[in-house]
């Protein structure tokens, strides 16, 4: 599924598929055909990438139709990775032109995806069901104004021992009213004084942000939480713009092959 100006849209593709209680509907929905094995019953793995490429080209056309060819893109790895990040792809593959293909552990190619980060008030949290004293889930929020919104919860990146010790820092700034007008069995809410600093790679439709991470948790200088010592971001379309980016390399047998 593409957005308005021609990105892979995974919520979209969610949604087409049936998420969240939607009827599904492919009718949007484009395949990107990117190698070729086998062809009129030949078997293609031995030849290089290039000639199996050179082979799809004549099978399937680039810009129609539901299936379509994968765009190619020859040149330095580093400045095509910071030119997707910017424009809000979420990474490159890359991969050997001379290779021929193999499905076992090897490192004819390689994925490195965008990774964004930006501060966030630490407005709750869920105890952790499994360690005693942890965090299960950290409950992040952007500023709107004079306001904080709900951005999702953050449930990986961090250290029992850290946790423990962050647990402790919540604790003494507990709040019967929640920071943000949103519903969570079992959440203990706080004073928005500590900041998260947050790695995701996307915001969803619903302006949840997507595989989000803790980078690490820091101090407010005001007591107060709105008047952070770091940025915070105002509000959700604009962050993805803005946010600080990375990038996380995944290499064949880290992930699933693409």
């Amino acid at each position: 599924m593409l957005d308005e100006v021609g990105r892979s849209d995974f919520d979209a593709l969610q949604l087409a598929l049936g998420g969240r209680g939607w009827k599904p509907s492919r009718s949007e929905a484009i395949f990107y055909a990117f190698d070729l094995l086998y062809f009129d019953g030949h078997d293609l793995r031995q030849m290089a990438l290039s000639e199996r490429r050179q082979i799809l080209s004549g099978l399937v056309k680039a810009d129609a139709g539901v299936i379509r060819l994968s765009e190619e893109i020859e040149g330095d790895g580093d400045v095509l990775l910071a030119a997707a990040c910017e424009h809000g792809l979420e990474g490159i593959i890359g991969k050997k032109l001379d290779a021929p293909y193999h499905s076992d552990r090897r490192g004819d190619w390689v994925k490195i995806k965008c990774i964004q980060s930006d501060s966030f008030f630490i407005v709750g949290y869920e105890p952790s069901t499994a360690a005693r004293g942890g965090i299960g889930r950290l409950i992040p929020a952007a500023r709107k104004g004079n306001n904080l919104v709900y951005v999702g919860g953050v449930g990986t990146g961090f250290k029992l021992r850290e946790t423990i010790k962050l647990r402790k820092d919540l604790d003494t700034l507990k709040t019967s009213k929640p920071p943000v007008p949103v519903k969570r069995k079992g959440a203990i809410w706080v004073q928005p004084t500590l900041i998260a600093e947050i790695e995701y790679r996307a915001w969803t439709e619903d302006q949840i942000l997507r595989h989000a991470t803790l980078a690490f948790s820091r101090a407010s200088i005001d007591p107060g939480g709105m008047q952070p010592d770091g940025p915070i971001p105002e509000y959700y379309p604009q962050v993805s713009a803005c946010g600080r980016r990375g990038a996380e390399v995944q290499r064949p047998g880290a992930a699933e092959q693409a």
